[in-house]
């Protein structure tokens, strides 16, 4: 089942509000304006939670739930009222509705409810896919840690499968019957991360009209994964110590602690010991998360695994849209090898996606493996080509006096440096259409300009953009999932 969120909210506001929330915390989700086109999307695709507003227009938020417990009994929805319409949600709650959230309430409030009654993902598959001697290796060794409850730290870069080997560990451990909670720590912002992680008691905050359990809490009596977690605030790691500490967690807003019986799994794209003398990570948390390693390497260094994992995300496609089994010939298979794949596994799988659209018959040629080799040489200039474009530019600029720098450009170049942008052709991916992909495009142009005229140093590329260092890592992250080579 697709791990899905349908929104159902008439007010445009807020629905964008719910949307970005519930995306920024790697959610995916769908948003329908109405009663009406929900019942559509419910009839073309699946969902694994609705999230509902009570009062709309013609048709109510209680008919479409009448609706959903007729056509789709264990579809589980979350109400959305305000206080004036509380006997609302005591109906809808004798309706069928799991549960509900009353107006207004803090984005805390929302991740909380739906984490809580998001049915766990499906496993796609029962362990690692893996052929290569290291790999084979590494999994012995995990299969035995799994045996303890000592605490994991799986290394290894973005896309590489981190969070399947963590899976992995639990499924082998005497807890595999027990629930698996993973929470991204880069996804969630800050100020929502300490609520998702500890949960909350009535009154926290804006919109607590009941007490929630945490990340922790829901993972009772099995594992909790805390993926990322170099990317969490220092002052939350702190927090996080003494929950390793201690083995109890304290609500946000509540004064009694809750015993915890929970196996910790972290995992991280970085260099832990670096990010420990860059005072970016607690020294005391490294070494009480860091019990037992395990370094999951980058897929070009596994060759081994390549073209067993292709075939396995073949299958896996194919079985989603049941069509009938398609196969790599030899140059296809070849031209797998030959690529680096800096994207690791995330790359892989977008190639084998690509390569199942272009494929004649049942057979995936060398023709259909289409590999993108965006590198930042395509994107970023060097300080003396800046200079030397920007000299260029100056003379442009004189004789057509039509094109004007606006007030914004001064928020990534100065006026010293002006880049000429280099043809589109050169800098949106072959297969890109649509406006949003290539603002996105744009967007990780900039990044690669400004981390080349800051000679690399993300502080000052941070503050050349106006965000925050989290911000830009998690952007740097997501690049580097789509093996966008970056500036070291």
């Amino acid at each position: 089942m697709s791990n899905t969120i349908l929104v159902v909210e008439d007010d445009a506001g807020l629905r964008e509000a719910l949307i970005d929330t519930l995306e920024m915390s790697g959610i995916e989700c769908i948003a329908a304006n109405c009663a009406e086109q929900a019942m559509l999307l419910l009839k073309k695709e699946q969902f694994s939670l609705v999230v509902s507003d009570v009062q709309m227009g013609t048709m109510s938020g209680l008919d479409l739930l009448r609706s959903i417990k007729l056509n789709h009994p264990e579809l589980p929805v979350l109400m959305m009222t305000a206080y004036a319409t509380i006997d609302d949600a005591v109906e809808a709650m004798r309706l069928g509705a799991i549960d509900y959230m009353a107006k207004p309430f803090a984005p805390e409030v929302l991740l909380n409810m739906v984490s809580r009654y998001l049915p766990e993902k499906a496993k796609e598959t029962d362990g690692p896919i893996v052929a290569d001697p290291s790999s084979i290796q590494l999994l012995e060794l995990a299969s035995r840690v799994a045996r303890s409850d000592a605490s994991v730290m799986v290394l290894g870069p973005s896309g590489s499968g981190k969070e399947v080997l963590a899976r992995y560990i639990h499924d082998k451990s005497n807890r595999c019957d027990e629930p698996f909670v993973a929470i991204n720590c880069a996804a969630i912002p800050e100020n929502m991360l300490e609520a998702t992680l500890f949960g909350y008691e009535k009154g926290a905050f804006t919109g607590a009209i009941q007490a929630c359990p945490g990340k922790f809490e829901q993972a009772q009596g099995g594992t909790i994964l805390l993926d990322e977690i170099t990317e969490m605030d220092l002052g939350l790691q702190a927090k996080l110590l003494r929950v390793l500490q201690e083995r109890e967690v304290e609500r946000l807003g509540g004064r009694k602690t809750i015993q915890l019986d929970v196996r910790i799994l972290a995992t991280s794209n970085r260099d832990l010991k670096e990010a420990v003398s860059e005072n970016q990570f607690r020294e005391d948390l490294y070494y009480r998360l860091n019990v037992f390693p395990l370094m999951w390497r980058p897929l070009n260094q596994r060759p081994g695994d390549i073209i067993v994992l292709a075939k396995h995300l073949i299958e896996r496609h194919l079985s989603k849209s049941k069509e009938p089994m398609a196969y790599l010939d030899s140059g296809a298979e070849k031209k797998l090898l030959a690529h680096s794949w800096p994207g690791n596994v995330r790359e892989l799988d977008n190639v084998i996606q690509r390569a199942l659209i272009l494929r004649t018959g049942n057979t995936i040629n060398e023709h259909a493996i289409f590999i993108e080799n965006i590198a930042a040489t395509d994107f970023v200039m060097t300080p003396t080509s800046i200079s030397t474009q920007s000299a260029n530019q100056s003379q442009a600029n004189t004789a057509d006096k039509s094109i004007e720098h606006g007030p914004t450009s001064s928020a990534y170049y100065d006026e010293k440096s002006s880049l000429v942008e280099p043809p589109k052709q050169d800098l949106l991916a072959v297969d890109t259409g649509s406006y949003k992909d290539e603002l996105k495009d744009k967007e990780h142009r900039i990044i690669l300009e400004t981390l080349a005229r800051c000679q690399g140093k993300r502080k000052d590329v941070a503050e050349t953009l106006g965000i925050s260092p989290r911000t830009l890592r998690y952007k740097l992250a997501q690049m580097r999932d789509l093996g966008i080579s970056l500036p070291a």
